[in-house]
């Protein structure tokens, strides 16, 4: 069963602010959800979450429950006022940093955030979700594991529910191993977005695909896009491309079907394409 939340503090103020279009605002009332995404987290009392864009601190408030320190990142200036009365003493206490800015804008490292040394947990604007992977997957400083509330349909296409990859499955999985969490209904947020959206998590996260491979990232993802560059063709005539005549032989010598195409492929098989 799931309730409204109310904050605590500035209850009236946050109830009455309207979220905003232009930041992707939905701000999530449902407790079962929130309870769903910090268990999904595994967190431990030692560990440094970094949240995006806290809204309310509905999460965040469950999230400093747990961890050692929540370094919430928000863009409104009025939601960052709201949390700072909302979490006066936790900020005192340096349990909670919260620091206005635009998560695409944000250095981790300058905020004492190292590789592997965090994890992210969230409820994101969902106008940003391809960039916030590739920031934090690409990046040398990535988190240990996400928890990110996204749309139901990009979750089911990370996790290639209907058994096709795409390149989003594939940029995905070649830093770490998403699993599909649960859905979380439209109407759990304020206000009611148009699409359902899902809890995923990617855990595992690093670059070990590549350094053990010795692939760059590079030619990785140049070979990928180039796969699935047209979706009607075959992935021979797509990756002729870059391999010319010697096409057919390396798909041959990885076990792949001359009549494949790129949805068809795991990991392994595009990896597989660029060993030396």
């Amino acid at each position: 069963m799931t309730h409204s939340i109310k904050t605590q503090g500035h209850g009236e103020q946050s109830r009455t602010m309207k979220a905003k279009k232009s930041l992707g605002q939905n701000f999530l009332k449902s407790v079962k959800a929130i309870s769903v995404i910090v268990e999904a987290g595994n967190i431990i009392s030692e560990d440094i979450i970094l949240e995006i864009g806290p809204g309310k601190g509905v999460l965040t408030e469950k999230l400093l429950e747990k961890a050692n320190k929540v370094v919430a990142v928000e863009k409104d200036r009025e939601l960052v006022y709201l949390l700072k009365e909302k979490f006066k003493n936790e900020i005192e206490q340096k349990k909670l940093v919260l620091i206005k800015d635009d998560i695409l804008e944000f250095k981790p490292e300058s905020h004492g955030l190292t590789a592997g040394n965090y994890k992210i947990i969230a409820n994101i604007p969902y106008y940003i979700t391809g960039l916030i992977f590739r920031k934090f997957l690409e990046s040398d400083c990535q988190p240990d594991l996400m928890v990110l509330l996204v749309q139901k349909e990009v979750a089911q296409r990370i996790v290639a529910k209907d058994g096709r990859e795409s390149i989003l499955s594939m940029s995905i999985k070649a830093y770490g191993s998403p699993k599909y969490i649960s859905k979380v209904s439209r109407k759990y947020f304020s206000p009611e977005p148009n699409v359902d959206s899902a809890i995923l998590l990617i855990q595992n996260i690093s670059k070990k695909v590549f350094t053990e491979n010795k692939i760059s990232e590079k030619k990785f993802f140049e070979l990928v896009k180039a796969g699935f560059s047209h979706k009607r063709k075959v992935l021979s005539s797509n990756l002729k491309f870059l391999f010319g005549s010697q096409t057919a032989q390396l798909l041959g010598e990885c076990g792949i079907k001359e009549k494949a195409r790129a949805e068809e492929l795991k990991l392994g098989d595009w990896l597989c394409l660029l060993k030396p």
